[in-house]
């Protein structure tokens, strides 16, 4: 069973990678959760349907000089499309093998929150690349539905693995509010490296990119300095 003593993050809010039983966190996964869409209708709103929401996480490694030195993202990205932003084809491993993507969830969670991530990625920062000094968390859509709509969207970090959580460090919560009406994108937050320790930072940043290729400029051009 998990040991339900996260911190609940904030929006903008940082912390050190640090165990829960003491120790510095190096191992753990990033887990996203979101929720398909209960839609009502017909008379009286008594019928139902169920709308999928095809969300992607992916991540974005940055070097010293601001630019992507690495990546995760999904590998069923069109090639010719990723070329008009001069992106390679996507993946699940990274070059080093420290970052590991578990695939492409297309529907979200029907019925409610199940508690279990929908695209998880799992982090070993002892195989990480040196150069790596900031790695980017995301989630794009590819369907048409924004974050207002979607009612909810969560990230955690815990020690464990894709199929096991043994103990949750840190979440953030982003419910479907007004404010993020027509953003299709949100940038979750980022692990960053400062006097040679690792730390996150909870951003929660919503956009209207429409494409991942949007999304990755963006965070290269605004959040990387």
């Amino acid at each position: 069973m998990a040991i339900n003593l996260e911190k609940k993050l904030e929006k903008g809010e940082r912390f050190n990678l640090e165990k829960s039983t003491g120790g510095k966190l190096t191992q753990f996964c990033v887990g996203v959760n979101w929720g398909a869409i209960e839609a009502r209708g017909g008379f009286l709103g008594l019928s139902s349907k169920t709308v999928d929401v095809d969300l992607d996480l992916s991540c974005v490694l940055i070097d010293s000089s601001g630019q992507v030195c690495d990546h995760l993202y999904s590998p069923l990205y069109n090639e010719n499309f990723l070329r008009q932003f001069g992106l390679p084809k996507g993946k699940l491993t990274t070059s080093d093998g420290a970052l590991r993507h578990s695939g492409d969830d297309l529907a979200g969670d029907k019925g409610g929150d199940d508690g279990l991530d929908n695209e998880i990625i799992s982090v070993d920062l002892n195989k990480l690349d040196n150069k790596v000094q900031q790695i980017f968390f995301f989630l794009n859509n590819v369907g048409k539905e924004d974050f207002s709509q979607i009612p909810y969207a969560k990230i955690r970090i815990y020690e464990g693995t894709p199929t096991k959580v043994n103990s949750v460090v840190a979440s953030y919560n982003v419910s479907a509010e007004s404010r993020y009406a027509q953003k299709r994108a949100l940038i979750m937050g980022k692990l960053y490296k400062k006097n040679n320790e690792w730390k996150f930072n909870a951003i929660g940043d919503a956009s209207d990119d429409v494409s991942l290729g949007q999304t990755i400029k963006r965070i290269v051009q605004s959040y990387t300095k």
